[in-house]
Formats: structure tokens, C-alpha cells, sequence
């Protein structure tokens, strides 16, 4: 019989991505499927329809553009935080570096697990250490868990 955490690292790492731009999306969705073949992605534009499918997916790795037009990337952060998201997250923008530092400090502070605050575009290489990453975060011991014991 598989244990829970080997039946974890066997099933496809469910990634859920938040951007506006349909070519963004269609871009990081080719992107995630040559870095690595065993991902389920969820794609979406409205960070409304995100935040419901924080639930229904129920995403490993999710990764989201800052600007947004329907509700600011730190509305959404915050809004994912308090949904008891535990997997990991990275930040993309084209907005200038210290924005997207100050967003990665107020996600942390959220409680986020970010595994990077990129620029776009993202490249192959930076993307697929990034998925790495987010499966490797499979290993550890689920939070939940951790608090529920002590």
C-alpha cells in the first residue's frame, strides 16, 4: 500500500494561474507543460474566479499576475491568505522590481509561502526550477497538521 505522501509525488501537481492576458495564460500554460508533463492546470482571468477555485482545484503551486483589473494583486494575496491557502505561490508583474519586492514582503507577512516574485516574461528555466520547488514543498509536513498537534 502507497503512503499519503508517496501517492502525493505520484499524482500531477495541480497549478492554478491568475492573469488577465489570455496570452500570458496560454504562454505559461505551454511553458509548465514542456518543463514538466504531470501538471493539471487551471487557468483564469478574473481573480474572483481564482479565489473560487482556490477551493474547488484545490492548486499546489499558484501563480498569479500583480495587476489586475477587477481587484488589485495585494487584494488578492490577502483574500488567498485568509482562504487557508498552503501551497506555494509566485508572483508575476511587469511592474518595476520594488513593487514586486514590497508584494512579496506583504504576501509573506499574509502567511503566503512565495517561492518567487518574478518578472515578466518568465523564462522556461526560471519556471521549471520554480515547479521544481513547489514539488518539493510536497515533502513537508502540512501546517494544518502541525498546529492541530500542538
Amino acid at each position: 500500500m502507497m503512503t499519503e505522501a508517496a501517492l502525493a509525488s505520484a499524482a500531477p501537481l495541480r497549478v492554478l494561474l491568475l492573469d488577465d492576458d489570455p496570452f500570458m495564460l496560454a504562454m505559461l500554460g505551454d511553458i509548465l507543460e514542456e518543463v514538466d508533463g504531470d501538471i493539471d492546470v487551471r487557468s483564469e482571468r478574473d481573480a474572483r474566479a481564482a479565489l473560487q477555485a482556490l477551493g474547488k482545484h484545490r492548486p499546489e503551486l499558484l501563480i498569479c499576475d500583480l495587476s489586475m483589473p477587477d481587484m488589485d494583486g495585494i487584494e488578492f494575496l490577502r483574500l488567498t491568505a485568509e482562504s487557508d491557502f498552503h501551497g506555494g505561490v509566485v508572483l508575476l508583474s511587469g511592474m518595476d522590481q520594488r513593487i514586486l519586492q514590497a508584494a512579496e514582503m506583504l504576501a509573506m507577512a499574509q502567511g503566503l509561502t512565495i517561492l518567487g516574485a518574478c518578472r515578466k516574461p518568465l523564462a522556461a528555466g526560471e519556471l521549471g526550477d520554480l515547479v521544481a520547488l513547489a514539488r518539493s514543498l510536497r515533502q513537508r509536513p502540512d501546517r494544518r497538521q502541525l498546529d492541530n498537534k500542538h
